[in-house]
């Protein structure tokens, strides 16, 4: 049974499937018409020599019936194939991966991805970690793993303010570098047109920020230009 065929230029057979991406047509309407839960299957390399072989034929021997493959880097929050995969599913599949690095490589982004599952009533697997949520144990790392996330960011928000307070103590405070004055801007423009010492070189020695002179420089020869 072909589905989407016209809209994707796709071939979508109902049993053994791959779908190469990236998807350049429209998703709307790709959900599966199959009436029972189907095992979907999802597959990524990171560059083009790398192969896919070994972990199409492990989704192949765990029921996947459709799977979406792509070469794409896991911090790329942009996925075409997965975001296909995503379109494809419907409530009760499961969504499947040979191994749990295959869906992202943060916690943070793999913690994003199982919540949109989860909020879609979409199981998922990973066969090399043997991870299932469609069962009471799979639950239970869901769980777990949310719980891990929430323990990241407090202590991301402790460390934050930790450094903020050192810092004050300290005397620096957050926020935009102040702009530089009239006459240490007028030495560092001298040094900088002698062309005697690097930008780095001259902002370290006067204490100012490369950034800021950089703006202050720009704005001077805008002026002097006028």
């Amino acid at each position: 049974m072909g589905i989407g065929s016209a809209q994707r230029g796709q071939t979508c057979a109902t049993r053994r499937a791959t779908f190469n991406v990236p998807v350049t047509a429209s998703l709307n309407g790709f959900w599966h018409k199959e009436e029972r839960a189907m095992q979907v299957g999802y597959a990524r390399v990171s560059t083009p020599d790398q192969n896919l072989a070994v972990q199409l034929e492990a989704l192949q021997q765990n029921g996947c019936t459709k799977i979406f493959q792509e070469v794409a880097s896991g911090t790329q929050a942009d996925r075409q194939g997965l975001t296909a995969a995503l379109d494809y599913v419907r409530p009760g599949d499961t969504l499947v991966v040979w191994r749990l690095d295959r869906l992202g490589r943060s916690l943070g982004q793999l913690i994003v991805l199982m919540n949109t599952l989860h909020g879609l009533q979409i199981g998922f697997q990973s066969l090399i970690e043997v991870i299932d949520t469609t069962t009471a144990t799979g639950q239970f790392f869901f769980q777990i793993t949310g719980a891990f996330a929430e323990l990241e960011r407090n202590l991301m928000r402790e460390r934050t303010m930790a450094g903020l307070a050192s810092a004050r103590r300290r005397g620096r405070y957050g926020g935009r570098p102040k702009a530089i004055d009239r006459d240490t801007f007028a030495m560092a423009l001298q040094l900088y047109e002698a062309r005697a010492s690097s930008v780095q070189s001259i902002c370290t020695r006067l204490g100012i920020a490369k950034r800021t002179f950089y703006r202050d420089l720009a704005a001077y020869r805008t002026q002097h230009r006028e």
